[in-house]
Formats: C-alpha cells, sequence, structure tokens
C-alpha cells in the first residue's frame, strides 16, 4: 500500500531548522507516531505532498522553505497591546508578563490565539502573534510506519479516529461534537 489521498498514514520524524546548529525541535517515535488521514487539510500541504507515493519503511528527508511551512515574520502580527488587558481581579500579573513568554490569548470574536512577549512598558506589551515557526524552513526527517485505508467515519469526517476510547461518539460527544481536529468532548 502507498501513501495517498484518503489513507490513513503513520510516521516518525525529526523536526529541526534548517539553518542553525541542528538543534532538533520535534521528535516523534513509534511509541507515539504522528498519525493523519492524508488529503484532508489535517497538515502543512507541502509536507503531505512530500510523502505521497510513500510505502511503509521508507524513510523521508526534505526541507520545507518557510512559504511552504508556515509563511514568513507578518510585522502586522506584531502590536502593541494595553497593559489593562493583562487585568486580572484588578492586579496585572506582571510573571506572565516576561519577555519571551507565551500567552494565551481571545480576540473580541472568541478566536483563541497564543501571543509572545515581546517588550513591556508602562501602557503596552508588544506581542508577537505570528506562528512561532513563522520565517524558519524545517527539515523533516523520518519513516513511514502505517499506512491504512480510512474508515468511512474518517472519511465523513476528515480526520482519524483514534482506538476505542477516543471517536466521534464514543467519548460521549455526538457527530456534531467532531471538528477538524477530532472529537471535542475526548481527553
Amino acid at each position: 500500500m502507498v501513501i495517498e489521498k484518503d489513507k490513513v498514514v503513520s510516521v516518525t520524524y525529526e523536526l529541526k531548522l534548517a539553518k542553525g546548529n541542528g538543534e532538533i525541535i520535534e521528535k516523534v517515535n513509534e511509541t507515539r507516531p504522528l498519525e493523519f488521514l492524508l488529503g484532508h487539510g489535517n497538515l502543512l500541504p507541502k509536507f503531505e505532498s512530500n510523502l505521497t507515493g510513500l510505502k511503509i519503511g521508507d524513510s523521508f528527508d526534505f526541507i520545507l522553505a518557510s512559504h511552504e511551512a508556515y509563511g514568513e515574520i507578518k510585522e502586522d502580527a506584531i502590536v502593541d497591546v494595553p497593559k489593562s488587558v493583562f487585568v486580572v481581579d484588578g492586579q496585572i500579573d506582571n510573571d506572565i508578563l516576561t519577555i519571551g513568554n507565551m500567552i494565551p490569548m481571545m480576540d473580541n470574536m472568541g478566536n483563541r490565539f497564543n501571543g509572545k512577549v515581546v517588550s513591556v512598558n508602562n501602557d503596552h506589551v508588544k506581542m508577537d502573534f505570528n506562528h512561532p515557526l513563522a520565517g524558519e524552513d524545517l527539515h523533516f526527517k523520518g519513516e513511514v510506519v502505517g499506512i491504512r485505508d480510512a474508515s468511512a467515519e474518517e472519511l465523513a469526517h476528515g480526520h482519524i479516529h483514534q482506538a476505542p476510547s477516543c471517536g466521534c461518539g464514543s467519548c460521549g460527544c455526538d457527530s456534531d461534537g467532531c471538528d477538524s481536529g477530532g472529537c471535542s468532548g475526548c481527553n
């Protein structure tokens, strides 16, 4: 069986920045491989296309340029946020306003995202809302450890379902609870 659209793929890999000292950013091993449904927009498109056509046991080694991965750094995603936004119970928790700290945020539409503290002054906190790997070329090296046909339910939902302990309907949610990230009620 080869990797193609609508197959459930399992891979192990090491992710490093293409430039620099070769430090491993992420390592996924056979104990908990990355498993995904190919061709349904769950991963970076260029990552998926580099795996298409491979078989179990095949290795891969490729670089995604930043524009193929998380994009270039967008200057308009670096913004000054009023310090008053960080007031909780009448106080500002200055411990969270440490340069380099990632802070979960929510916009006025209820969208959740993370921002990195870049600088802090008396009135504002400069936050960077770019993806942490924006502007970076990524080097993936790994192996295909599994390929299987997706179930009809997985194809209908556009994502894989884990073992019986977590799948749409098995964890107490119904099909309306399923989203592109999996069953929202599962642990």
